[in-house]
């Protein structure tokens, strides 16, 4: 990491302003050849703003008006020393200044190279360096949320504190077996089955969060389903807070699927109205049906809407029987009208499912609903308010390595194994554990990280 690197840090596109970012042993001497204060001075105090213009040094042409920067190391992003220049938002001033960054000894960043060196110089753990990103890509506030946690450290203080309690365990692991002889505590296999039970614990508490974590990244899929004209698409006007799809009397009206994104109390979902599902010998219709049962068996959660003023129909029947009543929540719209459905007719054909009453008319039961959605994504496991949430799969994946290691473990010990062989589940565990936050993880595991970032960061 002797060399110099550069990059644009900013969105592509015209702006306000526009940031190069510079590290390395010669931002500064870089600095000191393009930039000119109106005085000429060239003293760059650390950490202070300064207002200048980017010289060609060859002509002494003015290229842009500038705000410039120079934070000497080690109190900066990547540990090094840092320069950032702050010029007209725009992709010829960028460029301009870019180029002559190039010339000058810097060589351009890869895609995350920037955080990555931070990690190598020690300023970040990987799981801090992989934060930085789910804060760029972040979709909702509770998103945003976490991965500032992870940031300031509330994942790896986790980690670590695990990783402690096993070592603990390891210790006196390796003492019983290099030294049984020595008067020494014996490390009995109930103490270990004692010892390794909560750290298993800890371990579960934290994928219990994960498929919280994974819908609050990447968003919660939900599917409305149902026959022709029960109300879908006034449900889906109703949740989104404006008139989106397309409401009349006619049957069949949507004949496509409609998807929207929205944010619900902070969590980030796919809302998707479908075309009634029904017999028909119209092709259009038929394909938009057909779109509507690949988006039904896609959904992380489907809302399937009955009109409560009409007998169930066998289209009604049909839809019920193919739901799964654990990713279903019933809607029983048109409660306004006198009710020709009850909770034991929709029960008889899918037990166990919830069922919420409701009238898109008026929007009574909406609440209900968005109570139900958000209870299911948090599934009675994860608070609002909780900080630390697996949202990552890279560190799912290892925690559950890491977990099922220690399940080996145990179960060795209840076989009473010898010590050395169960350590060599407790040595992989901890090793696991460790990758997460970059202690213990290979060059191609760090490529693949910071290949996912922006340029520029």
């Amino acid at each position: 990491m002797d060399d110099t690197i550069a990059a644009i840090s900013t969105p592509p596109g015209e702006g306000g302003i526009g940031i190069i970012r510079i590290s390395g042993e010669d931002s500064l001497s870089i600095l000191k050849q393009i930039f000119r204060t109106p005085s000429g001075k060239q003293n760059m105090k650390d950490h202070l703003l300064v207002y200048g213009h980017i010289i060609d040094p060859e002509d002494g042409k003015v290229i842009d008006e500038v705000l410039s920067v120079y934070m000497k190391a080690p109190r900066t992003y990547t540990a090094e020393d840092v320069v950032e220049i702050d010029c007209h938002g725009g992709i010829v001033p960028l460029r301009k200044i870019l180029q002559l960054v190039y010339r000058c000894g810097a060589r351009p960043a890869e895609r995350g190279e920037f955080t990555e060196r931070a990690f190598l110089n020690g300023r970040l753990d990987l799981s801090q360096a992989e934060a930085v990103m789910d804060m760029i890509s972040a979709r909702a506030d509770k998103t945003y949320d976490s991965a500032v946690g992870q940031l300031s450290g509330s994942l790896s203080g986790k980690i670590k504190e695990i990783r402690s309690m096993l070592m603990d365990i390891r210790v006196q692991v390796t003492v019983n077996i290099e030294y049984p002889d020595e008067d020494i505590e014996i490390m009995t296999y109930q103490k270990m089955k004692d010892d390794l039970k909560p750290v298993i614990g800890k371990i579960s508490e934290l994928l219990k969060t994960a498929e919280t974590g994974r819908i609050l990244s990447s968003g919660l899929k939900i599917a409305i389903v149902g026959k022709p004209n029960v109300g879908k698409s006034s449900l889906m006007n109703q949740m989104l807070r404006e008139s989106r799809a397309i409401v009349t009397d006619i049957p069949g009206t949507t004949r496509d699927t409609i998807r929207e994104d929205m944010r619900l109390r902070g969590i980030p979902i796919s809302l998707i109205d479908t075309a009634g599902i029904r017999e028909t010998d119209d092709q259009i219709e038929a394909i938009g049906i057909e779109k509507s049962r690949d988006s039904w068996s896609e959904a992380d959660l489907v809302l399937l809407v009955l009109d409560a003023g009409s007998p169930l129909s066998g289209e009604d029947r049909e839809i019920l029987r193919q739901a799964e009543a654990e990713k279903t929540i019933v809607v029983l719209n048109k409660t306004d009208l006198p009710q020709q459905i009850t909770a034991e007719d929709v029960n008889r054909l899918l037990p166990g499912v919830q069922l919420i009453s409701a009238s898109m008319k008026d929007g009574n039961g909406l609440d209900a609903i968005e109570d139900s959605i958000e209870q299911r994504v948090y599934q009675g496991t994860v608070t609002a308010d909780q900080n630390v949430i697996v949202t990552n799969a890279r560190h799912k994946q290892l925690l559950e390595e890491a977990g099922s290691h220690l399940n080996d473990a145990l179960r060795l010990a209840d076989r009473k194994e010898p010590l050395e062989i169960i350590d060599l589940d407790l040595e992989a565990a901890y090793e696991n554990l460790g990758e997460i936050i970059g202690d213990a993880v290979g060059d191609d595991v760090i490529s693949e990280v910071f290949s996912r970032f922006c340029l520029g960061k």
